[in-house]
C-alpha cells in the first residue's frame, strides 16, 4: 500500500513582505498569511487528502498556520522541534535586494555554518533523520502527516526524494501554503 506525506509553508510573514531572510527569527504572519492559512485549510477539507495529524515547526509563523489548519479540519497537532527553520547565522535579516545572490550563493557550500548558524549538513541530517521516522510511524500507524514548516526545511525534505545538483538544491523553491504531497 503507498503511503504519502504532505509538506508546506507558513503563511506570508512579516519578513516575507519585507524582503528578508527569516531563519530562526520568529516572524509573525500578516493578515495576508493568516487569509492563506485559512484557504488552505479550505483546500484540504475539500480535496479530499487524507490527513491524520498536523505537525509544525514551533515558530509562531508555521504554528499559527498549523493551527488554524488543523482546527478546520478537526486534526490533531503537534509542535516537532526539527521542523524549525535553518539557522542561517549572519544572513538572519538579511535583505535580498541589497545583496542579490549572496544569499543563494552561500546555500550551495554545504558544511558553511553562515557564522554561526547550522550547515546545510547539519540540516541534512535532522530532517532526515525526521523523515526516517516520520516514515516509519506512517507504516506502523497507517497514518498521513501534513508538516507545516518553513522554505529551508522544504527544500532539503524535497532532496530526501528525488536527486538534485547543487544550483537545483539552492533553487528549489515552496511558495506560502503551497502544498506538496511525497510518497514513501
Amino acid at each position: 500500500m503507498k503511503s504519502y506525506i504532505y509538506i508546506t509553508r507558513h503563511g506570508e510573514s512579516v519578513w516575507n513582505v519585507e524582503g528578508k531572510v527569516q531563519g530562526i527569527t520568529d516572524t509573525p504572519l500578516t493578515e495576508k498569511g493568516i487569509a492563506q492559512a485559512h484557504e488552505l485549510a479550505k483546500k484540504i477539507k475539500e480535496s479530499g487528502i487524507k490527513i491524520d495529524e498536523v505537525i509544525h515547526s514551533p515558530l509562531s509563523r508555521a504554528a499559527d498556520t498549523a493551527k488554524i489548519v488543523a482546527e478546520e479540519n478537526g486534526l490533531p497537532l503537534s509542535v516537532e522541534p526539527r521542523l524549525i527553520e535553518q539557522n542561517f547565522g549572519e544572513y538572519e535579516g538579511h535583505e535580498w535586494e541589497k545583496h542579490p545572490g549572496v544569499f543563494h550563493e552561500a546555500k550551495k557550500q554545504f558544511a558553511c555554518d553562515y557564522n554561526g548558524g547550522e550547515s546545510m549538513l547539519r540540516l541534512g541530517q535532522r530532517i532526515y533523520n525526521l523523515i526516517d521516522e516520520l516514515k516509519e510511524r506512517s507504516e506502523k500507524e497507517n497514518k498521513t502527516f501534513l508538516l507545516v514548516t518553513h522554505g529551508g526545511i522544504a527544500r532539503m525534505f524535497h532532496s530526501y526524494f528525488f536527486s538534485e545538483t547543487n544550483e537545483e538544491f539552492s533553487s528549489t523553491n515552496i511558495d506560502n501554503c503551497e502544498v506538496k504531497e511525497y510518497e514513501f
